[in-house]
């Protein structure tokens, strides 16, 4: 009887330059998470999905995630063309991914995100999966700086209110922005957060959110009290 390969190649089409290509994915039934960190950082036994979530036009550069729109507008397509397309050394990260591999997939995704003004809520994202992939490497300055621009914009999403329509609630988006200040080390923001979190706690059946802000203040507390 033949193994089951883990990986399994997807066909893509790109959005940018109609391209097609395929890129690796991990089957389901090999995904085993071991561990939920505080700010949703999922640890996995084996296999990681989180290298080959970004997918990567070996053509033309252009990088993006299954919730992109596969329709771009023409200002959109010149603006890449011009500051990706124009720049991109034509390679593919469609085999096997390290951790460096990934993250430079998130990279140029953010990048090209950032030019087509993407929703917040899809660049802070992207940013929050960097911080954690250089966490797993224990690269804690550049882990802090992901965390700070992923920060700006879950903050950004919140404020606009474009969580909406995402799988992301708003209780979540809420948490998220407490847990990151709190690991920033701005206890007065972090502590606003959580405060608002709870507050809800009568109007929402997501009481795992609930608890985790709770536990994140009682972290401050314990902090403080030292």
């Amino acid at each position: 009887m033949t193994a089951i390969d883990p990986l399994y190649d997807k066909k893509c089409t790109c959005p940018l330059c109609n391209t097609s290509f395929t890129t690796k994915k991990i089957r389901l039934r090999f995904i085993k998470m071991t561990n939920l960190d505080t700010d949703f950082f999922p640890t996995y036994a084996d296999h990681n999905p989180l290298l080959y979530y970004i997918n990567v036009c070996p053509d033309c550069g252009f990088s993006f995630h299954e919730k992109t729109s596969s329709s771009l507008s023409l200002n959109e397509k010149m603006l890449l063309i011009e500051k990706v397309c124009s720049r991109w050394i034509p390679r593919s990260f469609g085999s096997i991914r390290t951790v460096k591999d990934a993250l430079i997939t998130y990279k140029l995704a953010a990048y090209c995100a950032l030019l087509r003004k993407e929703r917040h809520i899809i660049i802070a994202g992207m940013y929050i999966r960097i911080a954690w992939l250089y966490r797993s490497q224990k690269k804690r300055k550049q882990e802090k700086r992901f965390m700070k621009l992923a920060l700006k914009e879950y903050e950004a999403s919140y404020m606009t209110g474009d969580f909406k329509g995402t799988k992301v609630t708003e209780l979540q988006t809420m948490y998220l922005i407490g847990e990151l200040f709190r690991r920033m080390g701005q206890i007065n923001e972090a502590t606003k957060y959580f405060s608002r979190v709870i507050e809800k706690q009568s109007k929402t059946t997501e009481t795992n959110i609930i608890q985790l802000a709770k536990d994140g203040w009682h972290k401050i507390r314990e902090v403080q009290q030292i």
